[in-house]
């Protein structure tokens, strides 16, 4: 093994903020389940509830179906319910200041949150902390600071589905209007522990910094832990990672940039991603730099088939095209692929997930995407988790590890686990060559075919970074404030 195998990936102060232990970790995928796991645990609170995210929508459902309980399901009801059976309890709603924009046409949504404005135990900001055109994108819910949720699902309208990812789903609909919406896929994971009070120092200062109020630390409680929910990990070191771009005092931070080069330079076997896009040059530069090596690990991505939006894709699919014909032409060995899941119709499945998995050695998922703005422009948190370099320890956390990325292919291919382990064993454990055999034109994953840019597409390309930018820009300080209300996508989700 190399040095840059056997070192750390995950190192304090470069590829991350803090290491702090976690009893128990749990991976939760897609917002069926994260709804109904977030509607429980905060029931157990007793003195601090903090929300961070790119967007909240009051209207949504978390059950689905409800079910009998005198419990309200709806966000805003649930959470002005919540704060009526705890006396002490004080919640803390952190929203983008953009995005909120798209809460002017929600139905009920203006009258909840006008209501949270009066309260004196709810309490809601929205957060301008960031240069011009700059997103609040990380998704945060900490409570009492003894359990902590941090991923890529935001408690908003068009998220919630199972995991079956259905053509067509009863539940699956809009709030008000009721009109269905396409499947989507998500995670996000749920932590106790000392690494849950991490996440609460920086949500903490996250609303310090929004609101310029000081939040105390609640006091030391009760264990808190869903019912229901099992843990994937226990007694293990997890890693905060951080982007954040230089503000007022802040200085950059850029830690997830970090970690993703260092993993892409430490895989050995086999690097999986699920990303929302990418549309990173310097990612597709790293990739592209091992793909060249005549020992090259294997390199899988899954994308949705395209952004959401005309202009996101005309400018984030643009990229994707030209960063895919760039590592295409370094992968001498064929150890590329880059995949789209879809239903078992042939109905693209939107992928939201930010999931990175290292051969058996590293799990990161959080709120960072393979583009430029997650890199160094838009704010972002992601947990890890590094099982030890040295292949005889931590075999326990090296299976699991393991388990949750063939968990996750297996969805995306439609069949069990058993089947792709066995897949995998007859194949000296390529993944690639697993995906390729257990594909079908059913339920799957499909290979991604770019598509010839036009001229406007090469246009807007040329300037992405009006849309994705690498850091902050003089430039965009210069722009008319007027351009983002026409573009309230522009920071992704």
């Amino acid at each position: 093994m190399s040095n840059a195998t056997t070192a750390p990936i995950l190192q304090h102060g470069t590829t991350c903020w803090t290491i702090a232990r976690a009893d128990r970790m749990a991976v939760i995928v897609d917002a069926a389940d994260y709804f109904r796991t977030v509607r429980a645990a905060v029931q157990k609170a007793r003195h601090s509830v903090i929300l961070i995210g790119w967007d909240f929508d009051t209207r949504i459902a978390l059950e689905r179906p409800a079910g009998a309980s005198d419990v309200p399901n709806k966000l805003g009801r649930f959470l002005t319910w919540v704060v009526k059976q705890r006396p002490e309890l004080q919640v803390h709603v952190l929203r983008w200041n953009l995005g909120a924009l798209n809460s002017l046409g929600r139905g009920t949504t203006p009258l909840v949150i006008l209501d949270w404005m009066t309260s004196k135990r709810i309490h809601f900001k929205l957060d301008s902390a960031h240069p011009f055109g700059s997103a609040h994108h990380q998704k945060i819910i900490v409570i009492d600071d003894a359990l902590a949720f941090c991923g890529g699902i935001d408690m908003t309208g068009d998220r919630w589905d199972t995991r079956e990812h259905l053509d067509d789903h009863p539940l699956r609909v809009r709030p008000t209007t009721k009109r269905a919406y396409g499947p989507w896929h998500d995670v996000s994971t749920a932590v106790d522990g000392d690494v849950a009070r991490a996440l609460g120092e920086l949500a903490r200062e996250r609303w310090r910094r929004a609101t310029g109020e000081t939040l105390q630390p609640p006091p030391q409680g009760a264990e808190i832990w869903p019912d229901g929910l099992t843990p994937s990990f226990q007694n293990v070191d997890v890693a905060v990672a951080r982007t954040a771009p230089e503000y007022a005092d802040r200085p950059a931070v850029h830690e997830i940039e970090a970690l993703y080069l260092r993993a892409i330079k430490a895989a050995e076997h086999t690097l999986y991603i699920e990303s929302q896009y990418f549309a990173s040059r310097k990612i597709a530069e790293a990739m592209a730099s091992r793909l060249s090596e005549a020992n090259a690990p294997e390199l899988i991505v899954v994308n949705p088939l395209s952004s959401e939006g005309w202009l996101e894709e005309e400018v984030m699919g643009s990229s994707r095209a030209v960063l895919l014909d760039l590592v295409d032409k370094a992968d001498r060995y064929g150890r590329f692929r880059l995949y789209t899941p879809v239903t078992a119709r042939g109905k693209p499945i939107y992928v939201h997930a930010k999931v990175m998995v290292v051969d058996d050695r590293l799990l990161k998922i959080g709120s960072s995407n393979l583009n430029n703005r997650s890199l160094g422009f838009d704010t972002e948190c992601d947990l890890a988790l590094e099982a030890s370099p040295e292949v005889s320890r931590d075999q326990g956390i090296r299976q699991a590890i393991l388990g949750l990325r063939n968990d996750l292919v297996a969805e995306h291919l439609g069949v069990a686990n058993k089947v792709l382990e066995r897949c995998l064993e007859s194949k000296n454990g390529s993944l690639i060559s697993a995906i390729e055999n257990l594909r079908t034109k059913g339920r799957s994953l499909l290979p991604f075919e770019p598509p010839e840019l036009n001229r406007l597409e090469t246009t807007l390309l040329e300037e992405n970074q009006l849309l994705d930018p690498e850091r902050p820009a003089s430039r965009w300080r210069s722009l008319h404030r007027g351009i983002m209300s026409l573009l309230p996508g522009a920071g992704g989700s």
